[in-house]
């Protein structure tokens, strides 16, 4: 039997054995747990003389975990194990003289370490006391009165290590049983043997100190996991302190390895992660002399003398930095709760001083990933200052000494280090962590400024200021990371120079932050800043420029020489400035074109050369969603989105008020003239399928459109005075706009969705400046954009624009309306009936038949309802009826279901007539009042009657709430014929007791709308159960 195991689970491991053979084996061996005596084979398998192989022996020892663990095996069973496996390690661990053939390989020991883990579990609570005891002697040899083995010292640390984890490693999730019964197993441990095991750990880092690396490594190892739930005071002694203090500040030769320093700096975090009173951790952190370990490290050559230099020991400088962020948060924490004046808070304040040198030198280092590693530290800190400022003396004092050298440090740090090249591809990756990085340092900026306002807003403001005067003076002898890091620091003092939404009222600075932002952009203008070459800086005053808009609102003189910058930054041969400026030029003319009528020709001249729309076709590397934001950019698709931002402002430029009329006129002409042009050259070669053409086509669709969108804020129904509709001559412009996208709709739309696409979007914006003269061409619309080969989405897109119209022009719509109604639900309704083919048709179907139901709203909410009845409509009312009812009954699609009821319940509020008093109902359809309680009434039974109906689901209660409200609208309107129906009829034909019925029709009537919803909810619920 133990050759036939040996065999299957080398079969079972081998990768070229056959797979029949090895199915078998692995058959085998899975059924080896359920065989009682399996245990007994496979520890004869491990223990052998005459080693099997190292699969052999791991999957032996896993099948005599499982038998540990799952409680088969007897006390005699335990016994023999025990015994066995700990002779096996007296002879292999425990001797002076060992065959290193049959030494046991890391891995394998750990195994083996696993196994004793199981046994300990299971036997140390009553039958193997002596555990411990047992495993330490192990670590000397036999006579010997030191612990001299290091075999068995490796061997007893990982099996210390391996009941850690165990039984105590809080990362592990665990039932509530295993949590009792490990607590129990920790609570033996401290009770018997936790003071023998933590002198045998002294005693073997003093034996072994300076002679085997690998036996102090284990052991701290082993301390920094212990020392979290045994008794520190067991552990943490002033021989351990020392031997600690000696490993981490002994020195180590140029430029040489330290590892044990690092698992001592590893082991002195551990200690201070360990859960204690406030004063206590204070006095821990004195006694381990964690400000002096981590003073001498910083002065040591690793971190001083190489600091500068490529052999700067980054990983080193993080361990310390660790250190110090662990130590000051459990100082902070400590004074969160201190009273003034008391020994914690003396002790801790005292500690503060010391440890703000050794927080500012590891956040001021020059690589980010050991300055974020005192972030947390330095936030808890900024977050103590918030809190106990204004109540503590003591705090309050610290916090005027210290903030002003930690906001110096953290704009220092906020700017480029000196090795840094913006703008190189290869430095993407940097770039975007020290963005990151920036993220964080500003919310210790806010935390500052949260604490001491006006201390900010003086630094920031000078430090702004001071180098603009530098620039002004020094010109292109500044470096440019200065110029940027004033700029952003420009930009960020926003959040306090804009809080109340500008920067004045009426001519005076409204906040005195304000009016510090006001002198930095005097600053900026006035000291040429602008003027620097250098991209990064290019792009942060466009920025700031379209953030303080405000400021060109009350100090137009500098617009026309900032708009001179802007058409310099649009020409840029950097494709990252140039495209970003095409965004941030539109947003500023948007703010201030009501200021630069005078310029408008210059600027829109200087501008042409940008305006000429070449199309190419995206390839496969464009669509790489793994690509850099900065490759992003160059493609042919995010170059053409940019340049549309240029044609929208044009039309803002156009459009501003000190423009003339005849000149707006001929300002849109010198735009669309070559447009139109180059729209007529491709429309024959796109009607004919050249894909190039087609794509050149959509950009010129699309510029027109965005063109009109620059040129008008106004929409129709508008009530703001500030937005009026365009001049007549005007849109009469756009109306040769129109009919120009609209012919090339009708030659190219059929086959084409990017066409229909880049129509749809024109349309949407040329309501804006058409106003009603869009109406007569709405049927040609309607046909080019919902042809025949229109998707679902599309559909339901252009529903979504119709909506705008509709309630846009409903004083003027009906006619047009009335003669479209019809052939537009037709389309509709044969995209609601095709059925979908995969999750995003099913997406698609159910977004249309909402967008369906919310143009019936629009039409009934804007008093247009004669034209779903009018002669030339009256025909489809039916379809229109049935489509709405059957998609109030759709359980799978409740968000539609309920938009059903709400439009349901709208007719009956149109066509119901006067709420009933005393008299019968009075509908302004004739029978629209039994027609509704016939129609709609049952409607709201019928959804929770279907088969998948879940009355739990919220979305299901939601409609069932509009179901509620339909009713209650019925009711309103027929009153007591309402009551009588659904007596005799509607709930006695349902099979509802008449009990149940009674007490339905006394909720309807007597209840409000709100409780009679929560009451039918609860009876749908009460029914379905």
């Amino acid at each position: 039997m133990e050759a036939q195991v040996e065999n299957a689970i080398e079969i079972a491991s081998n990768p070229t054995a056959d797979q029949n053979l090895k199915s078998q084996a692995l058959d085998f061996i899975n059924q080896l747990p359920s065989d009682p005596q399996s245990w007994r084979i496979c520890l004869s398998l491990f223990v052998r003389e005459s080693r099997c192989s190292q699969v052999v022996r791991h999957t032996s020892l896993d099948v005599l975990d499982n038998a540990v663990a799952s409680g088969r095996l007897d006390a005699q069973a335990s016994a023999v194990l025990r015994e066995t496996l700990m002779s096996y390690a007296r002879s292999t661990y425990g001797t002076v003289t060992v065959d290193q053939n049959t030494v046991d390989s890391p891995h394998l020991q750990n195994k083996l370490a696993q196994t004793f883990t199981y046994l300990f579990t299971s036997l140390y609570p009553s039958e193997w006391l002596s555990f411990f005891h047992d495993v330490l002697a192990l670590t000397a040899f036999p006579g010997s009165p030191t612990k001299d083995n290091a075999m068995g010292i490796i061997f007893y640390f990982r099996v210390l290590i391996q009941i850690h984890d165990d039984i105590a490693d809080v990362f592990l999730s665990r039932s509530s049983d295993d949590r009792r019964k490990n607590n129990e197993l920790k609570d033996l441990i401290r009770e018997r043997d936790a003071k023998t095991i933590a002198a045998s750990w002294q005693e073997i880092l003093s034996y072994w100190r300076g002679k085997d690396p690998k036996v102090i490594d284990l052991c701290l190892a082993t301390v920094g996991r212990w020392v979290s739930w045994t008794e520190i005071a067991l552990i943490v002694t002033e021989t351990l302190r020392d031997q600690l203090l000696e490993l981490v500040t002994s020195p180590t030769p140029h430029n040489g390895p330290m590892p044990l320093r690092e698992t001592a700096l590893t082991t002195l975090k551990e200690i201070l992660h360990k859960k204690m009173s406030s004063n206590h951790k204070l006095e821990l952190i004195d006694f381990l002399k964690i400000k002096e370990v981590i003073a001498h490290l910083v002065a040591s050559p690793a971190l001083a003398d190489l600091r500068a230099t490529s052999q700067y020991d980054t990983d080193l400088a993080e361990s310390v930095a660790q250190l110090v962020n662990v130590s000051v948060s459990d100082i902070v924490r400590a004074l969160e709760t201190a009273q003034d004046q008391s020994t914690v808070m003396i002790q801790g304040v005292s500690q503060l001083k010391e440890f703000l040198p050794l927080i500012l030198r590891f956040f001021s280092d020059e690589y980010d990933e050991i300055c974020s590693t005192v972030i947390p530290c330095l936030s808890d800190l900024l977050t103590l200052f918030r809190k106990k400022e204004k109540l503590n003396v003591m705090i309050r004092e610290q916090s005027a000494a210290m903030l002003s050298p930690i906001l110096d440090a953290v704009v220092a740090k906020m700017r480029y280090d000196e090795t840094s090249s913006w703008g190189n591809e290869d430095a993407q990756t940097d770039e975007a962590e020290f963005q990151e990085l920036r993220k964080r340092l500003h919310v210790l900026q806010q935390a500052v400024a949260a604490v001491d306002d006006n201390l900010y807003q003086e630094k920031i403001s000078t430090v702004v200021i001071t180098t603009f005067d530098n620039f002004q003076r020094d010109g292109s002898q500044i470096d440019w990371r200065d110029l940027d890091l004033a700029l952003h620091e420009m930009f960020l003092f926003g959040e306090f120079g804009l809080k109340s939404g500008g920067l004045y009222s009426k001519t005076k600075p409204i906040t005195p932050a304000a009016e510090r932002l006001i002198a930095m952009m005097y600053k900026l203008v006035d000291s040429g800043v602008a003027s620097s070459l250098h991209p990064a800086v290019q792009l942060q005053y466009m920025e700031i420029c379209v953030r303080y808009y405000h400021f060109f609102d009350a100090n137009t003189q500098y617009i026309s020489t900032t708009l001179e910058r802007f058409v310099q930054y649009v020409h840029h041969d950097h494709v990252k400035v140039r495209t970003r400026s095409w965004y941030l030029f539109q947003r500023f003319v948007r703010h201030v074109r009501q200021h630069i009528g005078d310029i408008a020709q210059t600027v829109i001249q200087a501008l042409s050369d940008l305006l000429p729309i070449k199309a190419e076709i995206p390839d496969e590397v464009s669509d790489n969603s793994d690509m850099s934001s900065e490759e992003d950019q160059q493609t042919p698709s995010a170059r053409f989105d940019s340049q549309l931002y240029l044609y929208e402002a044009i039309g803002c430029i156009c459009s501003a008020r000190g423009v003339l009329i005849e000149n707006q006129v001929m300002y849109i002409r010198t735009v669309i003239t070559p447009l139109f042009s180059d729209l007529e050259v491709h429309l024959t070669p796109a009607k004919n399928g050249d894909e190039l053409a087609v794509m050149q086509v959509h950009h010129l669709i699309m510029a027109l459109g965005t063109l009109a969108r620059g040129f008008s804020d106004w929409t129709p129904a508008h009530t703001s005075p500030s937005a009026t509709p365009p001049a007549t001559e005007v849109s009469e412009e756009f109306s040769r706009t129109s009919e120009a996208i609209l012919v090339a709709l009708e030659s190219v739309s059929v086959n084409s969705e990017v066409i229909r696409a880049a129509a749809r979007f024109a349309f949407s914006r040329l309501v804006g400046v058409l106003g009603s003269r869009i109406l007569p061409q709405l049927p040609r619309w309607i046909d080019g954009l919902l042809s025949r080969t229109s998707s679902k989405d599309e559909m339901a897109l252009f529903m979504r624009l119709l909506d705008q119209v509709v309630f846009g022009f409903k004083t003027e719509i009906y006619n047009i309306l009335d003669t479209l109604l019809t052939p537009l639900l037709q389309r509709v309704f044969a995209g609601i009936a095709e059925p979908a083919t995969g999750t995003d048709d099913e997406i698609q179907l159910a977004e249309l038949k909402r967008e369906y139901l919310s143009f019936l709203l629009v039409i009934l909410n804007n008093n247009l309802e004669a034209v779903l009845v009018s002669e030339t409509n009256q025909a489809g009312f039916a379809t229109v009826i049935s489509t709405i009812e059957h998609l109030a009954k759709d359980a799978s699609d409740f968000p539609t279901a309920k938009l059903a009821f709400t439009v349901l319940t709208r007719m009956v509020v149109t066509w119901g007539g006067p709420d009933v008093q005393n008299g019968g109902p009075q509908p302004t359809l004739p029978g629209f009042d039994r027609f509704m309680m016939e129609r709609f009434s049952p409607l709201c039974w019928s959804l929770p009657s279907q088969p998948n109906f879940d009355s739990k689901d919220a979305q299901g209660r939601q409609a069932m709430g509009e179901a509620a409200g339909l009713q209650k609208a019925i009711h309103t309107k027929t009153g007591e014929e309402y009551l009588s129906f659904l007596r005799n009829t509607e709930l006695s034909g349902m099979g509802m007791d008449a009990a149940t019925v009674d007490e339905y029709v006394r909720a309807l009537s007597n209840s409000d709308v709100k409780a009679f919803k929560q009451y039918f909810q609860s009876l749908v619920q009460r029914t379905k159960r």
